[in-house]
């Protein structure tokens, strides 16, 4: 099985390292591989995407054109990539940043106000971890005991203060219901 993610938004919403996260726990997982970072020169405000494959066969190529689960965290990524999810994919979108919603009725779509739960619980910058915990309950691409361990295993001991607000977003997204 191959999956395809594209995780897109502004530098500094935490695009590359949630792309990290994944491809890290596939890797863990003993999957190969493929993350792809993209970044404009602005890094923080400019835009950025990653393109992150898990798969049980090798990878001919890191680039994802169709993805089969895309992260939208802004509106202009949902604007450029949204039209680009393959049929019977998902669109995860952060409706914190994003008031629309998509027409396509050949994809699941699923809406987290991630950045505004991400503020509500005093964890900014902690959307991205929050959408996360949301994508591991929604696909079971991966164990959610097995991924919060690889995330914290990965975080480094002078940023140990961040384990447990990693943890309590994720924890958001992964209970986060829909109205």
């Amino acid at each position: 099985m191959t999956t395809k993610i594209l995780i897109a938004g502004f530098g500094g919403q935490g695009v590359l390292f949630a792309g990290k996260q994944i491809a890290k726990m596939g890797m863990d997982a003993g999957m190969k591989v493929s993350w792809l970072p993209s970044y404009g020169p602005e890094m923080r405000g400019g835009t950025a995407n990653c393109s992150v494959i898990v798969s049980d066969e090798e990878i001919g190529s890191p680039i994802v054109n169709t993805p089969d689960i895309l992260f939208s965290f802004n509106i202009q990524s949902f604007d450029k990539f949204e039209k680009s999810i393959k049929a019977g994919g998902i669109l995860f979108a952060d409706s914190s940043l994003i008031s629309k919603k998509s027409t396509r009725a050949d994809i699941k779509c699923v809406y987290v106000p991630a950045t505004e739960l991400a503020s509500e619980n005093e964890l900014t910058g902690g959307a991205n971890v929050i959408m996360l915990g949301k994508f591991i309950k929604e696909t079971g691409l991966f164990a959610k005991d097995e991924f919060i361990e690889h995330m914290v295993s990965s975080i480094p001991s002078n940023k140990a203060k961040l384990i447990e607000n990693n943890k309590k977003a994720f924890s958001i997204g992964y209970n986060y219901e829909e109205n």
